[in-house]
């Protein structure tokens, strides 16, 4: 019994036929084959085969009904075509689209209704770019803020409602504000702060409720503090 992935399947499920397809001229080239590299196959690999063969069919293939379709065509079209899908109603298209063009347009995505997209976007923007996202709805938009921001713009971060971004935090901002995140609520975030603190900083913390602190302070800390 054959499964889908043996099968060539169209993105309707129906089955591909190369003597209806109007790229059939290319098999004879070798440009395209059925199972392995074909633009009317539902599997994106195969889709993306087909493309590196035929990257001059790319801009033809970003009005395709299929999402798949248009994401591969958006790595290889030309990419003043690219624009327009950063408005495509999927959200893989949209970031296929924007991973080519210049970073300015990723401005437009630091609202984007998807978390993926937002995402991909904090982890390719810098400097004062980011600040918008710093107070995004996800806290993994947020953690990606806070591993690229500049580190002056941290403070404005250490008091993040999620424990995991205040950790980051804690690993990159500036030595003059870890006494302020000494303080923090979570054990994990003040044992980063630990880490990065003098021994006479380190001292204040020889009486944290957390052993891990405790022991940091124990291996690092000046008898004489």
């Amino acid at each position: 019994m054959k499964t889908d992935i043996d099968e060539s399947l169209d993105w309707q499920g129906n089955e591909v036929r190369c003597e209806s397809c109007r790229y059939a001229c290319l098999k004879q080239e070798g440009r395209c084959e059925l199972r392995r590299a074909c633009v009317q196959d539902r599997y994106a690999l195969r889709i993306d085969r087909f493309s590196v063969y035929n990257p001059e069919l790319a801009n033809a293939g970003l009005d395709h009904p299929y999402f798949e379709v248009r994401a591969v065509a958006a790595k290889y079209a030309d990419v003043f075509h690219l624009p327009r899908l950063l408005d495509d109603p999927d959200d893989t298209v949209r970031w296929s689209a924007a991973q080519r063009l210049p970073t300015r347009y990723l401005l437009r995505l630091r609202n984007d209704v998807s978390r993926e997209v937002r995402i991909r976007v904090a982890a390719r923007l810098e400097g004062t770019d980011l600040i918008p996202m710093m107070k995004d709805e996800d806290y993994y938009v947020r953690q990606n803020v806070a591993r690229s921001i500049a580190t002056y713009l941290l403070p404005f971060m250490l008091r993040d409602e999620d424990t995991e971004v205040r950790r980051t935090v804690a690993q990159r901002i500036g030595r003059e504000w870890l006494m302020t995140m000494a303080a923090d609520r979570d054990g994990g975030v003040r044992v980063q702060i630990a880490a990065r603190m003098s021994p006479e900083q380190l001292a204040w913390m020889r009486h944290d409720s957390d052993w891990r602190v405790r022991y940091e302070v124990a291996n690092r800390v000046d008898a004489e503090c």
